[in-house]
């Protein structure tokens, strides 16, 4: 019989036991990597449905004055005067500014003394020609002189009416360094004061009348054509927390598109009793969608597909949704998206009414 000894016990008892240690941790090694992911039943998803009808689109648009005015000056001269400030309630005819006219008007004073001179003139001339034409019918001249009288005579008609005509430019001109109110309204701004040099062309004084304001918007040329066929619209003010409807009859759709953007301009009348407003405030314009039609084939038209805006996925040029596939697993999918809608999105395409989308795009991008 051999005999071991103990310390070879030893050594061959810790072989066995590295052996066995490194077997378990390659087995558990394994059990690790084959760990299923979390099922795909656990993320929330949304069940894709068409509406039941055809909704609203919203467009930004902003009130304007439909009448409104920028007075600026016509004569150059030094501000003397201001009558009114931002937010004054004024009348048609209201003197609202003054520019110094004392030149204009001491103008306006020489030009009528120089009519008055030409007129002396004119009427020492028509005595002239007069005596001239006694002393031609009596042959004491020549016609040349008569001639002569005859001409001195005109020459000083027609200075008078020149000086007549300069005098009522200065007479203008003179008129010209009061701004008056050309309508009832609200002034908007005062860009100058009293001091400043007011030149023709530099704008003075803002004016709007606060009864006649609309809204304008600028749209693509499907919602411009949904608007001709529609029976109304809404228009939501954020500023007075109103909401709006009003027949299509109060909305004006210019005729011509601008060539860079491609919209067309939308105009809509706002009621004389809307909430007080002033031109520049936010507005929004909602605008029935398109509504659908049967293809020539007698297939079903296609009504707007809604989905909340948090299930949408963009990454650089792209622009999808994670839509649960038949083994269960979230799948991404690009879409096409349209208008916004409160937290509700329309998409254009991509998607079938009966698919389900994921809720948490960056949860289901993990159990992929």
């Amino acid at each position: 019989m051999t005999t071991v000894s103990a310390p070879f016990q030893r050594r061959r008892l810790c072989a066995l036991g590295a052996i066995a240690l490194a077997a378990a941790g390659s087995l558990g090694g394994t059990a690790w990597a084959q760990q299923p992911r979390p099922p795909a039943s656990a993320l929330a998803y949304h069940t894709v449905a068409a509406a039941t009808q055809a909704g609203w689109h919203s467009h930004e648009a902003q009130v304007e004055a439909v009448r409104d005015a920028l007075l600026s000056a016509q004569v150059p001269g030094a501000i003397v005067a201001l009558q009114v400030q931002a937010g004054d309630a004024v009348k048609k005819g209201q003197p609202l500014l003054k520019i110094d006219g004392r030149m204009a008007q001491q103008g306006a004073v020489a030009s009528q003394a120089q009519v008055s001179a030409a007129q002396a003139q004119l009427h020492v001339a028509r005595k002239e020609y007069e005596r001239q034409q006694q002393l031609f019918a009596k042959h004491y001249i020549s016609q040349a002189a008569l001639d002569s009288a005859q001409a001195q005579w005109q020459a000083a008609q027609a200075q008078v009416k020149a000086l007549q005509a300069q005098a009522g430019v200065a007479a203008t001109q003179s008129g010209l360094h009061t701004i008056t109110a050309p309508f009832d309204g609200i002034v908007a701004r005062v860009p100058v004061t009293v001091g400043d040099m007011a030149l023709p062309g530099t704008p003075l004084i803002a004016l709007y009348d606060p009864s006649a304001l609309r809204i304008t918007a600028q749209l693509a040329n499907a919602p411009a054509q949904a608007l001709r066929q529609a029976d109304e619209v809404q228009i939501e003010l954020p500023s007075a927390a109103q909401r709006l409807r009003l027949a299509a009859t109060q909305v004006q759709v210019l005729p011509s598109a601008d060539p860079l953007t491609h919209t067309v301009t939308v105009r809509v009348a706002l009621p004389a009793d809307a909430a007080k407003l002033v031109p520049g405030l936010f507005a929004r314009l909602w605008v029935p969608a398109t509504a659908p039609s049967a293809s020539a084939d007698g297939a079903a038209a296609r009504l707007p597909v809604w989905i909340p805006a948090q299930a949408v996925v963009r990454r650089a040029e792209m622009t999808g949704v994670y839509v649960q596939a038949a083994n269960g697993q979230p799948q991404l999918r690009q879409v096409r998206l349209g208008p916004v809608q409160g937290d509700q999105i329309e998409v254009l395409s991509g998607l079938r009414p009966g698919d389900q989308v994921a809720l948490e795009p960056q949860k289901a991008a993990k159990g992929r």
